[in-house]
């Protein structure tokens, strides 16, 4: 299943000229509403400096990063819930997300219209939590009258996804999302199956101007974020969008320029990486050096089934050198020869950055 962040939030905040930036393609950033109408879905390189080390060691045919998936999806109004503007799509769209950034404009430019007639940060992200809220308590509300019908059989699991049911619908109608609920382990697969937007992770990105004195707005969304402990990450959209046409030498230049070590849209790479608790760990040989996406907590033989499902059903065992260990050695025959070289079993615990060869038989 391919990692999908979704990129939300009202019409004209931004959020196609991200797109932009984020994936280097160019797609219509009009200055009207639903100019998205259907979602632009691109594949982004997770940036990651070990894999070049890597690389540089081996010298391999090729080299895979990690990736996720961005989907631009269309401008979200009030009344979305019920269908307003683009809101079933929108809907639709997001639920097949795993996790979101909700986009915020906090700059005035009159030549860039609002579509509520003002810039208001707060008043943008109330809008589109209060339509995902009631989005969820729709959904919620039919099933329980589903399963309410069958409760009276007395089975014990029906019960289960009745008081589930109720405990959100709870907090939904004291407008609190479903990602602030402590759930019980056993419970999260139901929750899976309902594909309620407000238990998906998310983070704020705040579309900020180049000119300092048109960030007006800026202070009280990190006023807001600090009182309700959230990050928000800052990004010059327009501005880093215009690293598309530059070439290499001349993007470094205006990198230095701006004071940046890096294009700031690295930063939401890695962070929609992170909320979905993600890292990676890496295969290396002659053929490729390669980056692959797992979970935190993911044991050898989950790691190996994301190569192939035959490496997960006949695991054996993993050789296992650490990142650090295989840089300072210069590679895998002295990282042997040290013996930084591990032979782990089945319920070892990857962890970030491990080089993995795994031994299986199926």
């Amino acid at each position: 299943m391919s990692i999908k962040c979704g990129i939300v939030g009202l019409p004209n905040v931004g959020k196609s000229t991200l797109f932009n930036a984020l994936t280097s393609q160019k797609i219509d950033a009009e200055n009207f509403p639903f100019c998205t109408i259907e979602p632009n879905i691109a594949r982004v390189n997770i940036p990651d400096e070990r894999l070049d080390k890597l690389s540089n060691l081996v010298n391999p045919e090729k080299v895979i990063p990690s990736f996720m998936e961005f989907v631009d999806i269309a401008g979200l109004v009030k009344g979305a819930h019920s269908g307003e503007g683009l809101g079933n799509k929108f809907l639709s769209h997001i639920r097949e997300t795993q996790c979101f950034a909700h986009v915020i404009r906090c700059f005035e430019d009159e030549n860039v219209i609002h579509v509520e007639g003002q810039v208001s940060p707060i008043n943008d992200l109330e809008t589109i939590e209060t339509e995902l809220i009631l989005a969820d308590l729709e959904v919620v509300s039919k099933r329980k009258e589903s399963v309410q019908k069958k409760l009276r059989s007395g089975d014990k699991t029906t019960q289960k996804e009745f008081d589930i049911l109720e405990k959100i619908q709870d907090s939904l109608d004291n407008n609190k999302p479903v990602r602030d609920i402590d759930f019980e382990h056993n419970d999260k697969a139901f929750l899976k199956q309902l594909q309620l937007v407000t238990s998906k992770p998310f983070f704020f990105i705040a579309n900020i101007h180049e000119d300092e004195q048109k960030n007006n707005h800026l202070a009280e969304l990190e006023e807001y974020a600090k009182q309700h402990n959230l990050e928000i990450l800052k990004v010059f959209a327009k501005a880093e969008g215009e690293l598309i046409d530059l070439e290499e030498e001349e993007r470094k230049e205006y990198l230095e320029m701006m004071g940046l070590a890096e294009p700031a849209l690295n930063s939401i790479i890695r962070k929609g990486y992170e909320m979905l608790d993600l890292f990676s760990y890496f295969t290396a040989g002659p053929k490729e050096v390669r980056a692959w996406s797992i979970k935190r907590n993911s044991t050898a033989p989950q790691a190996a089934g994301k190569i192939h499902t035959d490496f997960e059903r006949g695991f054996i065992k993993a050789e296992v050198i650490g990142f650090n260990d295989y840089i300072e050695c210069g590679g895998e025959p002295k990282a042997k020869e040290l013996g930084k070289l591990r032979l782990e079993g089945k319920e070892y615990i990857v962890k970030d950055g491990d080089v993995i060869h795994f031994k299986f038989n199926v």
